[in-house]
């Protein structure tokens, strides 16, 4: 019975470290409708902080982002059933312009809408005839023009680059840690609109960490006729796309860097211009 005894300890004590629900209540994160439910938060990676905090420009350039794809033709791994969902986000175009807004806090790139110009060009029409039918002659102004297009695309998701792991077991009782790093990849361009130019061209790569602790204890109490049996476990899964967008925020940051050094903009120096 001692032998229990201790054996319920140590299970009461794994749960503790099981993650739960419960736990974001009694820190008062939020509770609604008799349920946790997590705020929401804004995202501020390393790379988020050097992009946000990059050299203005001189002179602002105007670009366009027209898509960002998904090459890399990846799908979801799922045990014993067919999964079509996508490995990496399908969110491309919007980090990418997000990451360009962002740039030295909004003054960096003029990007123009190009991804939804359909919408735009409709709602033009409308304002245009609305103002035809009310005799209003005040006409709209013109549509401003890139002088670079940004192309970007996911180019690579690498799984089980490295994995491994290690274990001990004594008595019956053990623990064990896994680990698991991909690889995403993506690649950046700038292209001259009046030429057709590839000016640009950068490549950055983020691993994505995936780790797992087990503990299990296997053993017979009472003369070795009853058998006790207990695993606990918790997996730490890096966001994919979270590493996504973070190399598409260093990648922004490198062609900015690059566009500098081949002379096609130029970094606002410290102390110009400064109010």
């Amino acid at each position: 019975m001692k032998t229990l005894s201790i054996l319920l300890v140590l299970l009461l004590a794994s749960c503790a470290s099981i993650p739960s629900v419960t736990d974001s209540c009694d820190k008062g994160i939020m509770k609604e409708f008799g349920q946790c439910i997590e705020e929401p938060e804004i995202i501020k990676l390393p790379t988020y902080k050097e992009l946000l905090e990059i050299e203005p420009a001189e002179i602002m350039p105007v670009v366009a982002v027209y898509n960002c794809e998904d090459l890399t033709g990846q799908r979801k791994r799922r045990d014993s059933l067919a999964d079509f969902s996508t490995a990496v986000t399908q969110g491309c175009t919007e980090l990418l312009i997000d990451a360009l807004k962002t740039a030295a806090g909004g003054k960096w790139f003029r990007v123009v809408e190009r991804h939804g110009i359909d919408h735009l060009v409709r709602e033009r029409q409308i304002v245009r005839s609305t103002r035809e039918e009310h005799d209003e002659n005040k006409g709209l102004q013109p549509l401003l023009f890139a002088g670079i297009i940004i192309e970007g695309a996911i180019i690579g998701y690498d799984t089980n680059i490295t994995s491994g792991g290690r274990g001990a077991r004594a008595l019956g009782i053990g623990q064990t840690t896994t680990y698991r790093k991909d690889v995403v990849t993506f690649s950046l361009r700038g292209v001259s609109v009046l030429t057709g130019e590839i000016l640009l061209n950068v490549q950055t790569k983020k691993t994505i960490l995936s780790v797992g602790t087990g503990f299990d204890v296997f053993k017979f109490v009472d003369t070795d006729t009853n058998l006790i049996e207990i695993e606990d476990g918790v997996a730490d899964n890096e966001s994919v796309t979270v590493a996504v967008r973070s190399a598409i925020e260093a990648s922004v940051v490198a062609m900015i860097r690059q566009g500098d050094d081949r002379g096609f903009w130029k970094l606002q120096k410290q102390g110009e211009n400064d109010e």
